[in-house]
């Protein structure tokens, strides 16, 4: 198939390199994109990405590269760069690729204020070219082939069915869902689920308790996904029951751990640090986006409290706790 002759994926991190990876015993040719140019050279050189899986080697037909350009003439072309860096990877690729292209977002963010997914920024400068990508996905163990599995969803059947082809392998498998609304916000909202369950791990909240406010956030998930046109079914899948688990107890979790951190009282600067939790920056956007539905989350409400307003944790759980047992 032409579409599997040469693919791309934008971003050599943790799960850019992971899924070159996969896609690499499918595809004939993969080009990695790293921003930074160490990068590129090293993996080029020795065949290693060290600082992210040093003990790994890539295959040989994974080339890698610091020029966007080299992309050019790819059909498939997957997005691996943050949320916050999704615009404006669209926006210098539609560029340099040709019209005949598939874009794979898998980014789990929103953008704020807009309250645009990653699928409509991407839609703004490729039109209806895009499939999303999510589930729990923990990017160091696909690149040890470890069992794993994900959903994909776009608005073009045939785009998903050719996503599925190029990533199946006897160890990863690929589901088709039919509403990518639904992928994407289980994939923004498990974060917010993820972080509320760290507090309350932090707060050393009984696990009776714990794991009912888990069920609710997965019940809010439904009833967000629902409001605004998404099919809350697909919440049953790999990208939400799933992953929402995964995220939430998991100490791998970014997003978990900033939750516990909170739940402590130890807050950690972002800025200084390098530590970037999309989870928070996804807090303001699903709360404008429940405020604008007149949707009432106590989930969110509960981390939007903590992690926005710094509210004290054992005085925004008290109020949490009420609110379900009223």
């Amino acid at each position: 198939m032409e579409y599997m002759e040469e693919v791309a994926v934008v971003g050599a991190g943790n799960f850019g390199t992971a899924l070159a990876q996969i896609i690499s015993m499918n595809s004939k040719k993969v080009i990695l994109y790293s921003r930074r140019e160490e990068i590129a050279n090293e993996i080029q050189k020795n065949r290693y990405n060290s600082e992210y899986y040093p003990n790994i080697r890539l295959n040989d037909n994974i080339i890698a590269t610091n020029d966007l350009n080299d992309i050019k003439s790819s059909s498939i072309v997957f997005f691996c760069v943050p949320s916050s860096a999704v615009r404006d990877t669209a926006k210098s690729l539609s560029k340099i690729l040709k019209k005949e292209i598939i874009i794979v977002s898998t980014a789990k963010g929103i953008e704020y204020p807009s309250l645009n997914t990653m699928s409509d920024i991407i839609k703004e400068y490729f039109g209806e070219k895009c499939v999303v990508l999510s589930g729990p996905n923990f990017a160091s163990e696909i690149i040890h082939n470890l069992p794993t599995i994900t959903n994909v969803a776009s608005k073009n059947p045939e785009y998903s069915e050719i996503i599925k082809k190029l990533l199946t392998t006897d160890k990863f498998g690929v589901e088709i869902l039919d509403d990518p609304i639904s992928i994407e916000l289980s994939g923004i909202i498990k974060n917010i689920n993820a972080i509320a369950y760290g507090i309350c791990q932090g707060m050393n909240i009984n696990e009776n308790a714990i794991y009912a406010i888990l069920n609710i956030g997965f019940n809010d998930t439904k009833k967000i996904i629902s409001a605004v046109g998404g099919k809350a079914d697909n919440v049953n899948s790999y990208c939400g029951f799933g992953d929402l688990i995964l995220t939430s107890t998991s100490s791998k979790s970014r997003n978990h751990t900033l939750g516990v951190l909170h739940g402590q009282r130890i807050i950690v600067d972002e800025m200084s640090s390098g530590i970037v939790f999309e989870g928070k920056n996804s807090i303001r956007a699903i709360k404008k986006l429940c405020d604008a539905n007149s949707i009432d989350s106590i989930i969110v409400n509960f981390v939007f409290e903590v992690i926005i307003n710094r509210k004290a944790p054992e005085i925004a759980f008290l109020k949490l706790w009420k609110s379900i047992i009223k």
